[in-house]
């Protein structure tokens, strides 16, 4: 493409020029030189023979950093997994990729070899720790001033932490105490085992799980089982219309015993409550004496806050020894 000829400029592109001095000098002159004005120029004399020079024009481009090709500024990676960053510039020369961490520490890469600085325009981390997060920065440059670089925030969410606290004591393994740990995908199940439960070991406990998205608990409450005190009392029954048992409270129940074998809780009577053959008022428990079926061994228990009373009531017939032989 010709350019100018003498004094006069062909092109219709603004930005060439020419000049001349006494000397017998042209020059030619390429304002605001873009990547496109790089290539060959020659100066042709049209003399027999011609006469010509050539000169090349290198236009070099500092560093862009290309972000629609490059990581976005904040990526996350779930712990233990694989990520690459990625970071592309143009100019020219090419652009040399570079990675640091912003906070100085090493750079974990391949083989899980620490280096200080990475080269290259993709930064493979494998297996990622909690210990790698943080802000990396990717420098491009080529020579041309100035350099240019990019922040990229890698977050890593960190598998949640689960443990136990007992009086805002974490509960550590131990002979005494026993942690199981079971893990799969999305879910943790952990069981804690008191071994050699004494009173001190009474109270609530408290699991705790927690990870870089938020935290959470649920509690469980370790009692001692109220201690039991019984007492046997034999009534006989001979004329008087009914028979009443006074109750500790209105917590209590009764249990009937046929034949005098012990009765396994079936058939529990709440205070208030009525059966086939009692009848139990809110502090009593009465029986008709005219009811046959309801001659036997009765359970009176009576609970309170911390014992648990137990009362073993034989209610029969005048001739209540030999009955109870049966």
């Amino acid at each position: 493409m010709i350019l100018t000829i003498h004094r006069h400029v062909i092109s219709r592109i603004p930005r060439y020029s020419v000049t001349y001095d006494n000397s017998n000098t042209w020059l030619l002159h390429v304002s605001q030189a873009q990547q496109d004005d790089r290539g060959y120029y020659m100066c042709q004399v049209n003399t027999n023979p011609m006469i010509s020079q050539v000169g090349y024009l290198q236009v070099v481009v500092p560093p862009n950093i290309l972000d629609i090709e490059s990581t976005p500024s904040s990526v996350a990676v779930r712990e233990n997994q694989n990520i690459n960053m990625t970071c592309r510039a143009d100019g020219f020369p090419t652009p040399k990729i570079i990675w640091r961490r912003e906070d100085g520490q090493s750079i974990t890469v391949e083989r899980k070899k620490k280096v200080m600085v990475y080269d290259g325009e993709v930064l493979h981390l494998t297996k990622v720790s909690r210990n790698e997060m943080g802000a990396y920065l990717c420098i491009a440059t080529n020579g041309v001033p100035p350099s240019v670089s990019k922040r990229i925030i890698l977050d890593v969410e960190c598998k949640a932490i689960i443990y136990w606290v007992y009086n805002s004591v974490m509960v550590l393994p131990s002979k005494k105490y026993i942690i199981d740990y079971n893990e799969n995908s999305y879910r943790a199940h952990m069981k804690l085992t008191i071994k050699g439960l004494s009173m001190g070991d009474f109270g609530n406990y408290r699991c705790i799980s927690k990870n870089s998205l938020g935290e959470t608990e649920g509690s469980i409450r370790v009692y001692a089982i109220p201690a039991m005190v019984s007492r046997n009392e034999t009534i006989k029954v001979a004329s008087q219309p009914e028979v009443l048992f006074p109750m500790k409270n209105d917590e209590g129940y009764a249990q009937r015993s046929p034949n005098g074998i012990p009765f396994e809780r079936k058939g529990s009577l709440a205070i208030g409550q009525s059966f086939s053959y009692t009848d139990m008022p809110p502090k009593e428990f009465g029986v008709s004496n005219d009811a046959r079926s309801s001659f036997g061994v009765f359970s009176l228990l009576s609970l309170t806050t911390s014992v648990v009373q137990s009362t073993l009531i034989v209610l029969c017939h005048q001739h209540c020894e030999s009955w109870l032989l049966l």
